[in-house]
């Protein structure tokens, strides 16, 4: 399994264009097989602070669901429209979960 944690802080006049653009990859991940992969977003107290875990059973699925469209368009725009800073990519590794979700 793969799990990468991304956070990332935004411009305050970015973030309703930011939760747009998260709420059409989430619709769009909802299309796809679910037992694959797992993905939430959360935002910190200070509201500009965004959160993205993301699970994956293997390489293949984790390159299927980030090279989504709209997941591309999100990362796009917020790069060249909304950062403060660079993300900071975490890869973590799992030691268990109350649900089974991915394998």
């Amino acid at each position: 399994m793969i799990a990468v944690q991304v956070t990332y802080k935004i411009n305050a006049d970015f973030v309703e264009e930011n939760k747009r653009n998260i709420a059409a990859f989430l619709a769009d991940f909802r299309e796809l097989q679910h037992s694959k992969f797992l993905y939430h977003v959360y935002v910190k107290e200070d509201g500009l602070t965004f959160v993205h875990v993301s699970m994956y059973e293997n390489e293949e699925i984790q390159q299927q669901i980030l090279n989504t469209p709209s997941f591309l368009t999100f990362q796009q725009q917020r790069d060249e429209r909304g950062l403060i800073g660079p993300p900071f990519i975490e890869q973590l590794a799992h030691v268990g979960s109350s649900l089974r979700i991915i394998k």
